[in-house]
């Protein structure tokens, strides 16, 4: 991960959804690094222990019963990611 200093994660980020009622909080371990490379035919994330355990966390509140279809967070340099690094999305999809 490059050393450089990086962005703040935001305290939390709120998804609202339709079909319960029930915001969806993303929420951000302190102290995460998270940085996000394309390699051309890969893409690589690079987080620490804190950074892992936010990834996870945001994965399983995308994966909470009654989370609408099309729910996503954007990721990037101004919202919490290393400076640098490439955009990330993650969307709940349960169409086959």
């Amino acid at each position: 991960m490059a050393s450089e200093p990086h962005s703040t994660p935001p305290a939390t980020t709120r998804v609202s959804t339709v079909t319960d009622g029930v915001t969806r909080v993303f929420t951000w371990d302190d102290d995460a690094r998270i940085e996000v490379r394309n390699l051309g035919g890969e893409v690589l994330i690079e987080a620490n222990a804190a950074g892992l355990r936010t990834l996870a966390g945001h994965l399983l509140t995308l994966a909470q019963d009654g989370t609408p279809d099309g729910t996503h967070l954007h990721l990037d340099e101004h919202s919490g990611l290393e400076d640098g690094s490439t955009g990330l999305v993650l969307e709940r999809c349960d169409q086959e």
